[in-house]
């Protein structure tokens, strides 16, 4: 539609001045938008959300039935007419239209279902992401709702929420072990000096546990068993006493339903590897960080953020291993999304950390 001629220096205030006055209603957020979970942080209340990253939808008409925490309950239970979908995948969004749709619903579920509300928002992201992935964030944000949309690498939000100096010219590791991937991050003056991403996390660790059940006991189970093992006995060093829990598959001979024990031994042979991948990223992060900057580290320690923080003893597995002293944060879940939301509300003071 050609609109006559003047009338669009006109139409354009009108537009201008529309999303001045929904700003005006709209209180700026921080999104931690994770593989596993998404949180929410919002300006002058704190985490507001926190809700797995899964949205289920009807096969035939695309219809969303449930999102959230509602729709991690239809994993592996679902009957041929629906389809439970997690959109985000190693961190980066995996089907745009369906994260679009999820973030929309959680930005409603935030702000109470109003709906003239068009917010700033931070979005947390991997580092190395890339330029096509920043754009489809951005996108699906904006037409979730978001008036501007700024970045901000995890890393680097989870240095700020975890109280980390990085304005000074000092050398801080973090660790940020989320659902898709691990970041490993040396931060010196507001800035990542080094960083490098894995595709192990979580996830992994839950697909780590289900190829052990198969291979030891012949039983398949489904990723919520797996994760339920590996929150009540995972671990990465030997506990003080010995932990069991009962668990239930399918046989994988007969098909049966079988109830069965695991210990905690077995789920840390099965949590082997994927820790193995982990550690060997933060020993290469080492050897790539320059010898100052190191040596800032081996003072000041390592920091532990993100989900998969909360493994037993893979704090004290790391120190071990690195002969360093390593700090696991307060509530390792949330760092991210609160480290985002303090950038928000400074956004002047923080504007240098975020990304293009």
């Amino acid at each position: 539609m050609h609109l006559p001629r003047g009338r669009e220096p006109v139409m354009w205030s009108a537009m201008k001045l529309f999303s001045r006055i929904t700003g005006i209603f709209s209180k700026d957020l921080a999104m931690d938008l994770g593989t596993a979970n998404t949180l929410i942080y919002m300006k002058g209340e704190g985490i507001v959300l926190n809700e797995p990253s899964v949205v289920a939808l009807s096969r035939k008409n695309g219809q969303v039935i449930a999102v959230g925490r509602e729709a991690k309950d239809f994993l592996g239970r679902t009957p041929q007419q629906i389809a439970a979908i997690r959109p985000m995948k190693d961190g980066v969004i995996a089907d745009f239209e369906v994260t679009s749709t999820m973030i929309k619903y959680f930005l409603r579920k935030a702000y109470h279902r109003a709906r003239l509300v068009r917010p700033r928002l931070i979005v947390a992201v991997p580092t190395g992401i890339t330029q096509v992935e920043k754009r489809a964030v951005i996108e699906s944000a904006e037409q979730a709702g978001a008036r501007q949309v700024f970045l901000i690498e995890e890393p680097m939000a989870a240095a700020i929420g975890a109280g980390l100096p990085i304005d000074k010219p000092l050398g801080n590791m973090v660790v940020d072990i989320g659902g898709g991937t691990t970041e490993v991050a040396v931060i010196s003056l507001s800035a990542v000096a080094y960083a490098e991403s894995v595709r192990v996390a979580g996830d992994e660790a839950d697909e780590a546990i289900i190829r052990y059940i198969q291979q030891h006991h012949q039983i398949a189970i489904g990723q919520n068993e797996a994760e339920r093992i590996k929150l009540r006995i995972g671990s990465a060093s030997p506990p003080p006493e010995p932990l069991f829990t009962e668990a239930s598959g399918k046989e994988i001979l007969t098909g049966i339903p079988r109830p069965f024990r695991i210990t905690d031994a077995e789920v840390r042979e099965a949590l082997r590897e994927p820790i193995g991948v982990i550690l060997e990223s933060v020993r290469r992060a080492f050897e790539k960080t320059p010898p100052d900057l190191a040596a800032d580290v081996c003072q000041n320690g390592v920091w532990l953020a993100g989900g998969g923080a909360l493994l037993r003893g893979l704090g004290d597995l790391l120190g071990r291993t690195l002969k360093l002293p390593v700090q696991v944060e307060k509530d390792p879940l949330t760092t991210v999304a609160r480290g985002a939301g303090i950038a928000m509300e400074a956004m002047d003071e923080y504007r240098q950390v975020f990304i293009n």
